[in-house]
């Protein structure tokens, strides 16, 4: 177990007045254990008592040899695993549950345990999660440079005259060469019109003379995320495009000069959203300014208009403000960065001014 990680979930638990938890979340689990399990539609649970009392349910499907600090109870495919978790619970008292735990399982527990209160504790964690040590920094840095090798590789590509499917396919060869581990989500690839839809699926399309050019793409290295959109042209810029290019450029840049700890995440939001419905687009800006990242894409807090949340050294976030005009175009501009003591650290390197594809 990394003690200080569980010092202060058991700590957050006091505060709570939640005096025994099931943490179910592989995520989770991994930040608190080291050991990251898929267990796919099996129960793996770490359970946890403000008493010091805590086990670590496994199925034997997955041998676990080393030792994590915290006693195992082994069950196999035959055995009720809920009831055998039942027996360790305090029964008479709240239970805090992981806020994606299958309904299947918490049900059954409920049923087992009918006394307890039920209450959803994953903000405990998730709140820890927020703010990285200097290990977790260090590996954002190092999936954030990886993804920033494989965006020159992926720009260069698209001089191959590939589709938006080839060039996601492109993208996996490209994370696969560079070391990374995979996708930390699936990439977003939009050609001119195919651009205007923020969460667009690659498809058959091939660029054309003067596409604006969405490039959303991400990696895990190490189980840490990397994410970073750019927009770029092909062959040529028309103006219109152009013109909205620097806008939301303007808007990303002004967003994260604002970064540093004190300030908040809504702060950040309305400089970009500001800027942006200054200059008359404010209507297709259809999203949040940014998102919270690091074991997971989308870890616990957004950059949005509705969260006064304050910034605290060690958080990472992305700044992503666009513009999407509909069978138009659309461009997307996005830095993760991280707070530092005081101010912050943009961990792309890669340019995001003006880039014509040649």
């Amino acid at each position: 177990m990394k003690l200080n990680r569980l010092e202060k979930v058991l700590s957050g638990m006091k505060e709570n007045n939640i005096h025994q938890m099931l943490v179910t979340d592989k995520i989770s689990i991994f930040y608190l254990t080291g050991k990251m399990i898929s267990p796919g539609e099996r129960l793996i649970a770490l359970y946890l008592n403000t008493n010091g009392d805590h086990k670590f349910f496994l199925n034997e499907l997955f041998p676990v040899t080393e030792d994590l600090g915290v006693e195992k109870v082994w069950f196999n495919d035959t055995q009720n695993a809920i009831e055998i978790v039942s027996n360790y619970i305090d029964k008479n008292a709240t239970i805090g549950i992981d806020k994606n735990w299958p309904a299947r399982f918490l049900l059954s527990l409920m049923d087992a345990c009918p006394n307890c209160k039920y209450v959803n504790s994953s903000f405990i964690i998730d709140s820890l999660r927020m703010c990285k040590d200097d290990e977790e920094k260090d590996l954002m840095r190092k999936a954030s440079q990886i993804n920033d090798m494989a965006m020159v590789k992926l720009q260069q590509a698209l001089l191959e005259d590939l589709t938006e499917k080839e060039m996601a396919s492109k993208l996996a060869t490209i994370y696969e060469e560079l070391g990374a581990d995979g996708f930390s989500f699936s990439p977003i690839i939009g050609y001119g019109p195919n651009g205007a839809d923020p969460h667009a699926h690659p498809s058959d399309a091939k660029v054309k003379v003067g596409d604006c050019i969405i490039l959303d793409m991400g990696c895990i290295k190490d189980n840490y995320c990397s994410d970073m959109t750019r927009t770029v042209f092909y062959k040529e810029a028309p103006q219109k495009a152009k013109e909205v290019f620097e806008i939301v450029l303007e808007a990303n840049k002004r967003a994260i000069a604002l970064v540093k700890p004190g300030m908040r995440f809504c702060d950040i939001d309305n400089a970009a959203r500001d800027y942006i419905t200054e200059k008359g687009y404010g209507k297709y800006f259809t999203h949040r300014t940014g998102h919270s990242i690091g074991l997971e894409t989308h870890d616990m807090g957004d950059v949005s208009a509705i969260n006064t949340d304050v910034l605290k050294p060690g958080m990472i976030f992305s700044v992503e403000p666009g513009i999407y005009l509909p069978g138009e175009f659309g461009v997307r501009i996005e830095d993760l960065v991280l707070v530092t003591e005081d101010g912050h650290e943009i961990l792309n390197k890669h340019t995001k001014e003006l880039n014509i594809i040649k």
